[in-house]
């Protein structure tokens, strides 16, 4: 088995990542919000089964073609964007609350070593992107000895 690589710094920035939407909401008993549109993260849930990892990461009003995921160095990379979007007969007007979070997102995952890298598949439907990462056996590490001289 081999060490698995901590970054203290990526641990803080997941950390950030789940209370940063929490800090833009105003305070209730505020005169007034502050409104503000950033990049943002799409939650996921990552489930393993005997023969697979499954990541199911949230896309809402995120279109297929605008989505692209990559796989580099063992690190599998989500990454897209979502436009805030104006519908077809909608009167003019002002936004008195934006809540939901438009732009580019990016998501990053370091993969197990038995992930079988070319097996790798996703879909995406209803706002939703399955990736599937099929598990392949990985041989056991063999203890060398190196003579000391």
């Amino acid at each position: 088995m081999t060490p698995a690589k901590w970054n203290p710094f990526r641990e803080l920035e997941d950390l950030l990542d789940v209370y940063r939407p929490l800090s833009r909401r105003g305070r209730q008993g505020e005169a007034h919000e502050i409104m503000t549109t950033a990049d943002w993260a799409p939650v996921v849930d990552i489930r393993e089964s005997e023969k697979e990892y499954v990541i199911k990461a949230e896309l809402p009003e995120v279109k297929k073609e605008d989505v692209k995921v990559t796989l580099n160095d063992g690190v599998l990379l989500i990454q897209g964007e979502r436009s805030m979007e104006k519908e077809e007969g909608e009167p003019k007007g002002k936004y008195h609350r934006i809540e939901r979070s438009y732009g580019s997102f990016a998501r990053s995952f370091s993969l197990p070593e038995d992930v079988d890298a070319e097996k790798i598949s996703a879909e995406h439907k209803e706002g939703m992107l399955y990736l599937h990462l099929p598990k392949h056996e990985v041989p056991p590490a063999k203890a060398v000895e190196v003579k000391v001289k």
